[in-house]
């Protein structure tokens, strides 16, 4: 079974240095907690998760034609 293509989107903070928007191919079974490994990016730096605009948890694991959103703390006042 060869590669799966998720589309990953980064917000706010987690953008810089990196990218807005990409197409990736993950290997099959790959954990969103994985793909941000991947990315290089420090899980505490990233506090939401939504897969096909649906809240997830570090273990979900990515399926093929699927769109990763990840955010950083929000902060306001």
């Amino acid at each position: 079974m060869g590669p799966i293509s998720v589309k990953v989107k980064l917000f706010a903070s987690l953008r810089t240095g990196r990218f807005e928007e990409r197409d990736m191919e993950l290997a099959p079974g790959t954990s969103v907690r994985a793909l941000v490994h991947a990315l290089g990016i420090p899980g505490q730096e990233v506090t939401l998760i939504l897969v096909n605009r649906r809240h997830r948890d570090w273990d979900h694991v990515l399926a093929h034609g699927e769109t990763c959103a990840l955010f950083p703390p929000v902060g306001g006042g």
